[in-house]
């Protein structure tokens, strides 16, 4: 059976009930893939440092961070911007293919361990974004991207060995991404991602008998949106750009990510990953939680349910590196951080660089995952300087609210500003 094979479908187990998204937060794209009865699952990270997480499950539905692809500016030296991934596993190594979209294209790095260490890129020359890995029974290794165009491919050195043909054109969608290839009963599938990533997004699917094609779209695309009447008003929208899995059970799977909205369309938490069950009917069209619409709350058999020791939410900067939780805006100057020069305490040194710029200003953060939190911390500053500021940050794109302290007509002040592109409001008082 090839790396993306599937066996029959055996779920004795009873209805329980789960909550999406399975991974909150801004963990947007995921893949996914099993070894035994071990799951794996990474998703995109853009401009954050490290790249690409890794998380592990023994059921779909809890997950544990256990590390990065991306872990070592060496890796990527001309810069960072990861699009969505791809995460396979064959013959004893793992696969993580993906996008650094402006600084190089596309590639892929190995593991034998998924929790790393990761190599060093193998570079492809297939245009697009978001490439998928297909290991076919035969032994032969495939590429395909957001453009459609399929290439037979060396795992070892990266280079095609066949001429590319375009194979799909979706279903006419606006935005294709995000397309994996699998295989069942003969057929060759190929499930991608159209409409955008918003309030349109949705999954749609296409088979044939040969890989090369032709392939046929499912009369029932989209096999899964909430741009419906079934999905509106639905607390979970934009939901696309998944991943079909086959359980060690035999059941059947599906992750995705979709975003929480707070009031209409609006969402603050990014795109986050959720789970569920996808049935095969005898036409051979998968079909997602019987109706192609899924809930926050979904009740179905699932896997016996192994869930992780919860991580604590409050972290004390004790260890003399931070927490897998911790992300940095693009590769981080080092010397600006320590958490060694003052034992329990997380020592920033500040930079020329902000937020604004597209560079690494020190910075540190971790995503938010509910969408009400109470974030406290201590902070131990005297600027010298008016352009010295620090403090903290909720950031969301190039939208962010601030409450900081820095220096005004030479005194101390504590201030909140809100920054949305060039429109800035800001207040203070001396402290």
């Amino acid at each position: 059976m090839g790396g993306n094979a599937f066996s029959a479908i055996i779920n004795p187990n009873e209805p329980v009930t789960y909550k999406n998204p399975v991974i909150p937060g801004f963990f947007s794209d995921p893949s996914v893939c099993r070894v035994g009865d071990d799951y794996y699952l990474v998703t995109s990270t853009f401009e954050y440092f490290p790249g690409v997480p890794v998380f592990h499950s023994k059921d779909l539905v809890n997950w544990e961070l256990i590390g990065y692809c991306i872990d070592r500016p060496t890796q990527l030296p001309k810069g960072l911007n990861i699009f969505a991934c791809t995460i396979r596993h064959h013959n004893g190594t793992f696969y993580m293919i993906t996008t650094n979209v402006g600084a190089g294209g596309n590639f892929y790095v190995t593991a034998t361990n998924p929790a790393g260490p990761w190599s060093d890129p193998i570079w492809i020359e297939a245009g697009g974004i978001d490439p998928d890995l297909f290991f076919d029974d035969d032994g032969k290794v495939y590429v395909i991207s957001s453009t459609f165009e399929l290439h037979e491919v060396d795992i070892k050195t990266g280079k095609f060995i066949s001429e590319g043909r375009k194979v799909w054109n979706g279903t006419g969608g606006r935005y294709p991404e995000g397309p994996h290839i699998y295989k069942k009963d003969g057929f060759y599938y190929i499930m991608a991602a159209e409409g955008g990533t918003e309030e349109a997004h949705s999954e749609t699917i296409a088979r044939s008998k040969n890989i090369w094609g032709p392939y046929n779209s499912n009369p029932a695309n989209p096999i899964l949106t909430h741009c419906n009447a079934a999905g509106q008003g639905n607390p979970i929208q934009g939901v696309g750009h998944a991943d079909i899995i086959n359980a060690h059970d035999g059941s059947w799977w599906i992750v995705f990510h979709g975003y929480r909205s707070v009031g209409g369309t609006h969402h603050t938490l990014g795109r986050e990953t959720c789970l569920a069950p996808v049935s095969w009917p005898k036409n051979g069209w998968p079909v997602v939680n019987g109706n192609g619409t899924v809930t926050v709350e979904m009740t179905c058999p699932t896997l016996p349910l192994k869930p992780f020791p919860a991580k604590p939410a409050r972290t004390d900067f004790s260890a003399e590196k931070p927490d897998l939780e911790w992300n940095f805006l693009r590769y981080p100057s080092m010397e600006n951080y320590s958490l060694t020069a003052r034992k329990g305490f997380l020592r920033l040194t500040g930079s020329e660089q902000t937020i604004e710029d597209r560079k690494s200003p020190t910075f540190i953060g971790r995503r938010a995952q509910d969408m009400y939190f109470t974030a406290v911390t201590q902070v131990e500053f005297n600027p010298s300087k008016a352009n010295e500021e620090a403090g903290m940050i909720i950031l969301n794109n190039g939208t962010h609210f601030d409450i900081l302290i820095k220096q005004s007509k030479g005194k101390r002040v504590a201030v909140a500003r809100f920054r949305s592109g060039s429109v800035v409001h800001e207040s203070g008082e001396t402290i």
